[in-house]
């Protein structure tokens, strides 16, 4: 497959609308709207979702930003730290908005304290992985996240880039966002009433962690010298731990 998208989808003099920042406010606006079904679900005021969007959103987006200076590039923005607001010229990273969507998260219920915050993170965590699905949609747009090279038939070549076919690693991680999408829509028709507050959230870290860091080998990126691994795969290791320990603090109780 040749790709030679032009990620632009709109411009009229200086103003630029890009399909990744559709994809990112589409994918917004899905998961707010499924995560207020499944509180209806479980009958909690879905007027609490409308304040604790704002938290999570600014969370996001911080922690997506910041992730991706520190985490990836902080060589290059150690000497450029006037770049580092210009969220127009990209970068961003998946992990970083995880840390700042838990922190917006914890910000909000630690000023609401007498909320039921466990409630809450699951109905979003089953939510989640429609973010996933459109923000690799809109990587792939913009063809970026790179995966390494290949001669299978279902390669990609980013003549935008270069004439190299490569996995598309993008579309791998979409599929990821939506195959965790549907084990979690079912986990939670078949069980929301009867799991433990917080047993949905432990599962999409343990999940989203696992695929994610085998998603990684597909990609085109360095590896630490010392441990072979990606820095998405290091990033990925605490959700994996971190999932399965709430899993296991959870199991045996009713």
């Amino acid at each position: 497959m040749i790709w030679n998208f032009n990620p632009i989808l709109f411009e009229a003099g200086p103003l630029h609308i890009y399909y990744y920042g559709v994809c990112f406010a589409l994918g917004l606006a899905l998961t707010y709207g499924l995560t207020k079904r499944h509180l209806r679900e479980k009958k909690l005021p879905v007027e609490t979702l409308d304040d604790l969007t704002v938290f999570v959103v600014i969370g996001l987006i911080l922690g997506a930003r910041l992730g991706h200076v520190f985490f990836y590039e902080w060589d290059f923005y150690r000497e450029h730290l006037a770049q580092i607001p210009l969220l127009w010229k990209g970068g961003l990273s998946s992990h970083g908005g995880i840390l700042g969507t838990l922190a917006g998260f914890g910000f909000y219920f630690w000023r609401n304290p007498s909320k039921d915050w466990r409630s809450y993170a699951d109905s979003i965590s089953v939510s989640s992985p429609l973010m996933i699905v459109f923000i690799r949609l809109g990587n792939f747009f913009n063809s970026e996240i790179l995966g390494r090279p290949t001669d299978m038939p279902w390669g990609v070549t980013f003549e935008r880039i270069d004439s190299v076919s490569r996995h598309p690693s993008q579309l791998y991680e979409m599929t990821l966002g939506l195959v965790l999408l549907a084990l979690l829509t079912w986990a939670w028709n078949k069980g929301k009433n009867a799991r433990q507050p917080g047993f949905f959230t432990g599962l999409f870290f343990f999940l989203y962690g696992l695929g994610r860091f085998d998603l990684e080998y597909f990609k085109d990126l360095a590896l630490h010298p010392d441990l072979g691994l990606t820095t998405g795969q290091l990033l990925s290791l605490p959700l994996i731990v971190g999932g399965a320990w709430i899993l296991v603090r959870l199991r045996g109780k009713k």
